[in-house]
């Protein structure tokens, strides 16, 4: 149970999941299960810090809608703080995920508020602290000022950041360099595989960032800093839904490293959370 107060800033949504029960049929119908869960990558850590008993503030943009709506009750029914804008235009963001017969899954996102947070809307608590930022706040060119004031405010009060990158095809989409630049000085950078790949590897990661924290997927994690290197597996292997499970690692492996837990034993705790998420159907384990 960390005692580090952290705020997360990132989006919150609504995600429509489509279980595929076949190979997508395209131009025709495909049958299939579709439920809805609560969602956004920041909501999603934020969720999973706040269980593990973290204090934990999400800074995001919301709709004036139902969804909004029940985003805040959700989530504050959790401990979480929601210190949300309300935008009198936008809706709340909506993703379509589809979920293949192996568990892995495919997003089609509309970002909606979240794509208009400003750095007006970023004001961090007084005292000390940890920032984790979403990736995708940085790879839309509409709330990235917004997450770079975010990054900025930390580094000046003195927090410790995180930031998980999100997706590599965001990242190839606005460049490795740019991306870097954004994030130099953060503490620890949270990709997965392809993203990593997509930003140049862990030596060009490395020179902006302390230290790393990658998800395998089904090969576990691993941990980068200077010239340590080492890798946790995974104990058991969860086919159901992986929508999620890089924001739950997130949330597992920062509540222990904030804790001061030692980067295997952060890792570990990271992958337990990843593994319980991709364990249920949606972006968030209820059982956590």
């Amino acid at each position: 149970m960390s005692r580090t107060r952290v705020v997360v800033v990132g989006d919150v949504g609504l995600d429509v999941c489509c279980r595929l029960r076949a190979p997508i049929a395209v131009g025709d119908d495909t049958p299939a299960r579709i439920t809805s869960h609560p969602g956004g990558a920041g909501a999603n850590t934020a969720a999973g810090l706040a269980r593990l008993g973290v204090e934990v503030d999400l800074i995001a943009r919301v709709g004036d809608d139902e969804a909004g709506r029940a985003a805040a009750t959700e989530l504050g029914g959790l401990g979480v703080r929601c210190r949300f804008v309300v935008d009198p235009t936008l809706p709340t963001c909506r993703v379509i995920v589809i979920v293949d017969g192996a568990g892995g899954r495919t997003m089609v996102s509309d970002r909606g508020a979240n794509a208009v947070l400003r750095p007006a809307d970023i004001a961090l608590p007084t005292g000390p602290g940890h920032l984790h930022l979403s990736g995708y706040v940085l790879l839309d060119h509409r709330s990235r000022a917004a997450g770079r004031a975010a990054l900025a405010r930390a580094a000046r009060a003195g927090w410790t950041t995180s930031v998980d990158p999100q997706t590599a095809a965001g990242v190839a989409a606005v460049g490795a360099t740019d991306f870097l630049d954004w994030v130099r000085g953060v503490d620890v950078l949270l990709p997965n595989d392809a993203e990593l790949a997509a930003l140049g590897g862990p030596v060009a990661v490395l020179q902006v960032a302390g230290a790393l924290a990658v998800t395998h997927g089904r090969g576990g994690a691993s941990w980068h800093s200077g010239g340590t290197a080492l890798r946790v597996p995974v104990d058991r292997v969860a086919d159901i839904d992986s929508t999620g499970a890089g924001d739950a690692f997130d949330a597992g492996f920062l509540a222990a490293w904030l804790d001061g837990a030692a980067p295997a034993d952060a890792l570990a705790a990271g992958v337990r959370a990843g593994t319980a998420a991709a364990d249920a159907a949606g972006a968030r384990d209820a059982r956590a």
